[in-house]
């Protein structure tokens, strides 16, 4: 099974929407990012990186550079791209520690081509925070990945959750009174899964557009880094905690500590240890 979605078009739109909507993303996510990059993204892709100090470490789809500073206080060499020229922008405004340990580079993740050219063998892992999901084609990353990763690399990425939070899911919310004491229930339906097509929407409420998404069920986001060698060797599925819950939210995913809305896995090539 491909995961092409006619990629060429979709892909410039996508661009297109990052760049318009990189200064609103930027004044939201700021240095740290929000409650699901903090509190979610950023400790579950660390404890499946374990970086270590000197490591050089590739951040494709960087965005304004959240994860790329934090491996740099970590003490890794690392290169960081995206394919949109404003968000790599305010990347570079916002690295004002570490300078010399970030590389910030503008490179199409659907463009093997662009990707190789970063060196091949010259990684000791790389990483993708909640980016797969905005790619028309993955095939080009995992392909190009395997190549760019020395021997023993890893991979890790992370992406809303295949399963539960993907333009094929609704929140739902249920009042009942039970035995006198008024009781909610909240879900999540999923309606469509295995044959989502690219949909557009929102994922912070005052980005100027909405850009488009990707979602790939498992078998198709995993097997594309299969067919390109790499065995799945770690997997989180990360929900908030019950303190962070947030009644006056209702439908809010700080309020589903049972349901993951994020999908963190590392990635090994074949055969390595």
């Amino acid at each position: 099974m491909t995961d092409e979605f006619q990629p060429d078009d979709l892909n410039a739109a996508a661009r297109a929407a990052w760049d318009a909507n990189a200064e609103a993303w930027d004044a939201r996510m700021r240095d740290e990012g929000n409650d699901f990059q903090r509190l979610l993204v950023t400790p579950a892709a660390a404890r499946l990186l374990r970086v270590l100090p000197g490591e050089r470490v590739l951040d494709v789809a960087c965005g304004n550079g959240i994860f790329s500073r934090h491996l740099a206080r970590l003490g890794a060499r690392v290169v960081a791209c995206d394919f949109s020229a404003a968000l790599i922008e305010r990347a570079r405004a916002r690295t004002l520690e570490h300078v010399d340990r970030v590389d910030y580079r503008i490179v199409d993740a659907t463009d093997s081509a662009q990707l190789l050219a970063l060196g091949a063998g010259a990684y000791d892992a790389a990483v993708c925070n909640m980016a797969l999901m905005d790619m028309a084609a993955i095939d080009p990353l995992c392909v190009a990945l395997a190549q760019l990763l020395k021997p023993g690399g890893r991979f890790v990425f992370s992406v809303m959750h295949p399963c539960f939070n993907t333009n094929g899911a609704t929140f739902l919310g249920e009042w009942e009174d039970r035995d006198g004491v008024p009781v909610i229930t909240l879900s999540v339906r999923v309606t469509q899964y295995l044959n989502l097509r690219p949909a557009r929407g929102l994922a912070l409420a005052e980005q100027p557009v909405p850009h488009y998404y990707f979602h790939r069920p498992l078998h198709a986001l995993l097997g594309t880094a299969f067919r390109a060698g790499f065995v799945l060797d770690g997997l989180e599925e990360c929900a908030f905690g019950p303190e962070l819950a947030e009644p006056h939210r209702l439908l809010n995913w700080t309020n589903y500590q049972d349901i993951p809305p994020v999908l963190v896995c590392r990635l090994r090539p074949a055969g390595m240890p």
